[in-house]
C-alpha cells in the first residue's frame, strides 16, 4: 500500500510539475513531437520497403529453357539436380506444349500464329521455373543452373533484380538508422531540458533529502514527468499516422508507380506503428528524465 501512494504521490507532483513549469514542459513535448513525428515517417517507410522486398523475393523466378534437342530421360537429370540446389525454394515445369497454349490464352495474336504448331514444329522450349530461397543468392544459382548439360538459357532479370534488391536493402538500413539516430537525439534533448526543470527546483530538492526523502522517492516524479511529457508529444504523430497514413494508402490506390510496389494495407498496421510511437515517446521520456535526474542531481 505503501508504494502505490508513493507512486500515487510521484504521478500527481509529476503532472503538478508539468503545467508549474509549462514553458519548459511545451519546450520539451515540442521536440518530441517534432522527431517523434520523423521517426513515425521512419517507422512507416522502413516497413513498406521491407514489405516491398518480401513481396519482390515472393514474385521473383529464375526461368529455365531446355535444350530442344534434349531427350526425356535427360530432362529428368537436370530437374534432379535443380531439386538438389540448396537455395532452390519450389519449381516448376512447363512443357513446350503446355507454354504455347498459355501464350495462346494470353494473346490473339500469339492464338493466330501459333494454332497451326503441331508437337514436331513447335519451336518454343520446355521450361522450370524455379523459386529460390534467398534472393541475395539468385544470381548464383542461375549460374550453377546454367552450367548443367542440356540447359539451354537461363533468365532472371539480371542486373534489375540485383539493383532493386541492393536499393531496397540499403534504403531499409538507411531508414532504421534515422529511426535510432533520432530517438538518441530525442532523449538528449529530454535530459537537457529535465535539466533545466531539476535545477529550477533544486532549493525543494534539497529540502526533501534534509527531511529525509529516500533517492527512489526524489526521482520517481521526474522518471514520471518524462513518461507523462513522450505521451503528450506523442499525440499528434500518432493522428499522423492513424489518419495521414490511411490518407495516403487511399490517395495511391495501396501501390506507388506500379502494382509491382505495394503499400501494407491501413489495417492492423497502422494501429501497432501508433503503439510504436507511443511506446517510444514514454520510454525515451523516462530514459531521459533518469539520465537527468542520475547525472545532475547525483541522488
Amino acid at each position: 500500500m505503501k508504494l502505490f501512494r508513493m507512486l500515487g504521490r510521484s504521478v500527481r507532483d509529476a503532472f503538478k510539475s508539468v503545467f508549474r513549469n509549462f514553458s519548459l514542459s511545451l519546450a520539451s513535448i515540442s521536440c518530441i513531437t517534432i522527431t517523434l513525428i520523423i521517426v513515425a515517417i521512419s517507422i512507416l517507410a522502413s516497413f513498406n520497403v521491407e514489405n516491398f522486398t518480401k513481396e519482390i523475393e515472393k514474385d521473383m523466378t529464375i526461368v529455365v529453357f531446355v535444350d530442344n534437342k534434349v531427350e526425356e530421360d535427360q530432362v529428368k537429370t537436370i530437374e534432379k539436380k535443380i531439386k538438389k540446389m540448396a537455395n532452390v525454394e519450389s519449381y516448376v515445369f512447363k512443357g513446350k506444349e503446355t507454354v504455347k497454349e498459355e501464350m495462346q490464352k494470353e494473346s490473339d495474336i500469339f492464338n493466330t500464329i501459333m494454332q497451326d504448331w503441331d508437337s514436331e514444329s513447335n519451336p518454343l522450349k520446355d521450361t522450370f521455373q524455379v523459386k529460390v530461397k534467398d534472393i541475395e543468392k539468385i544470381s548464383k544459382t542461375a549460374n550453377k543452373i546454367k552450367k548443367i548439360e542440356g540447359v539451354a538459357v537461363v533468365r532472371y532479370g539480371e542486373g534489375m533484380v540485383d539493383q532493386m534488391v541492393t536499393a531496397f536493402k540499403s534504403i531499409e538500413k538507411v531508414a532504421y538508422g534515422i529511426v535510432i539516430a533520432l530517438v538518441v537525439v530525442t532523449v538528449f534533448l529530454i535530459i537537457n531540458t529535465i535539466k533545466l526543470t531539476i535545477f529550477s527546483r533544486k532549493r525543494e530538492i534539497s529540502i526533501m533529502r534534509l527531511v529525509g526523502a529516500s533517492n527512489f522517492t526524489i526521482k520517481t516524479p521526474f522518471i514520471v514527468e518524462g513518461m507523462i511529457l513522450g505521451l503528450i508529444g506523442a499525440i499528434v504523430p500518432v493522428c499522423l499516422v492513424l489518419f495521414g497514413y490511411l490518407a495516403f494508402y487511399n490517395h495511391f490506390d495501396g501501390y506507388l508507380f506500379s502494382e509491382l510496389i505495394q503499400l501494407i494495407k491501413p489495417e492492423p498496421f497502422i494501429y501497432l506503428v501508433s503503439l510504436m510511437v507511443v511506446g517510444i515517446g514514454m520510454l525515451v521520456g523516462m530514459i531521459g528524465s533518469a539520465s537527468a535526474v542520475r547525472k545532475y542531481l547525483k541522488v
